[in-house]
């Protein structure tokens, strides 16, 4: 009994630190406000549950359709563990949170009904928070309050800051608000060379594309450079991003527990290889082109940089399991490809933050499902499930989440 306390210690221990950490770095995405680095008080915590609570209550509703379809299937399985991160500039105070499953999944489909409830009970409340988030945007000058700096220059910043190397006196700003403006230095510089890849900005998906169209008052609608500071917008972003991410139809992510239920094992074998290739093929692209000169990779010149991307791609390509000579095929294979494509279309870029993802699942989670002992084919009601959280999986996916020019 001890023991069972001490666990349920851990797992509300590590629920309130990532309730902080995701707090505080709200504070930064939703009023620029950096705990033990600028004035911070209450308020600024406050505004920082603006976003950590909606997005914790999207991975906890996620984590626990995980546990309670485990419990409904009698899979031993242990509460949700929060993960931390340290809330610094830039994080977003978590890295989600995960359910241990305790005992061998012997049933495709319990594997399927586990895989699959954890994405649709999230999607569920987050698709709640983004209407309700895109349907009761503020003002337009709301972005005033975050950065009276684009004062300056009125209800036009955004065709000035974003894209033109200018500069505006504080002391003018100072006259147009009573925000603190401690902060900042007496010429505050936009878009200029030095700060190049400060202008962060969020991707898009299916699903924002249509809520903005469809729900949003153009008038009232953020820039993509200013979306993480509307709290329901980023964590609703956030969520989806998650989701897909963990939609992906590979190994034993939950979206490679549905491909696998639905195709069985010797499919969705053949499906992950070529959902692994595509995905590492748009993720290099625009790497390394027949238009780079100098240096490349991490200073090196483009022959060095040749060298160690192909040996990257081997090292993914390894967790397909191929034999050795196929696998180095497939890796120049698909470097070719990347460098044609560039040579073709020297504006096509991938993501090449999605190799990390793709290292992550060579390396750890794995690119094959196990196979199950009992494969028994799906009811139609658990295939159309499938095949809509698959079409979720499309709709939430964004190719490139993060952009800093």
């Amino acid at each position: 009994m001890q023991k069972k306390y001490k666990q349920y210690l851990i797992h509300a221990s590590l629920f309130i630190v990532t309730f902080f950490t995701t707090t505080l770095a709200g504070s930064f995405w939703v009023n620029s406000r950096i705990w033990l680095f600028t004035p911070y008080t209450w308020a600024d915590f406050a505004a920082g549950m603006q976003y950590s609570v909606p997005f914790l209550l999207i991975l906890t509703v996620h984590e626990f359709g995980h546990y309670f379809t485990a419990r409904y299937h009698k899979v031993k399985t242990s509460l949700p563990y929060y993960i931390p991160l340290p809330p610094f500039p830039g994080l977003i105070g978590t890295m989600g949170a995960l359910i241990k499953i305790k005992e061998f999944v012997k049933s495709q489909k319990q594997n399927f009904d586990i895989g699959l409830s954890g994405p649709l009970a999230g999607y569920i409340v987050a698709i709640g928070f983004l209407v309700y988030g895109f349907t009761h945007l503020p003002e337009k000058d709301h972005i005033f309050e975050i950065h009276p700096e684009y004062l300056a220059f009125g209800d036009n910043y955004e065709e000035i800051v974003y894209t033109k190397d200018t500069f505006a006196l504080k002391s003018d700003i100072e006259a147009l608000t009573d925000r603190d403006m401690s902060m900042y230095p007496d010429t505050i510089r936009f878009n200029s060379p030095e700060q190049q890849g400060l202008g962060m900005m969020l991707g898009s998906n299916l699903t924002f594309m249509a809520f903005e169209k469809v729900l949003a008052d153009p008038e009232r609608m953020p820039n993509a450079h200013e979306m993480m500071h509307y709290p329901l917008l980023f964590a609703g972003f956030l969520a989806l991003l998650f989701t897909a991410l963990n939609l992906l139809p590979l190994g034993q992510l939950d979206g490679g527990h549905v491909l696998y239920g639905l195709l069985g094992s010797k499919m969705h074998r053949l499906v992950a290889q070529i959902v692994f290739v595509g995905f590492v093929l748009y993720a290099g692209m625009g790497i390394i082109t027949p238009y780079d000169q100098g240096e490349v990779l991490f200073g090196m010149n483009i022959y060095v940089s040749i060298i160690l991307y192909g040996g990257f791609l081997y090292f993914l390509f390894k967790g397909l399991k191929l034999n050795p000579t196929t696998t180095w095929l497939l890796a120049l294979g698909v470097f070719a490809t990347q460098f044609l494509v560039t040579f073709v279309y020297p504006s096509v870029e991938g993501y090449s933050g999605w190799l990390f993802f793709a290292f992550i699942v060579s390396r750890f989670i794995g690119v094959y499902h196990p196979i199950t002992p009992i494969e028994e084919p799906l009811d139609m009601k658990r295939k159309v499930l499938g095949w809509i959280a698959l079409v979720i999986f499309i709709i939430s996916f964004s190719p490139a989440p993060i952009i800093i020019p």
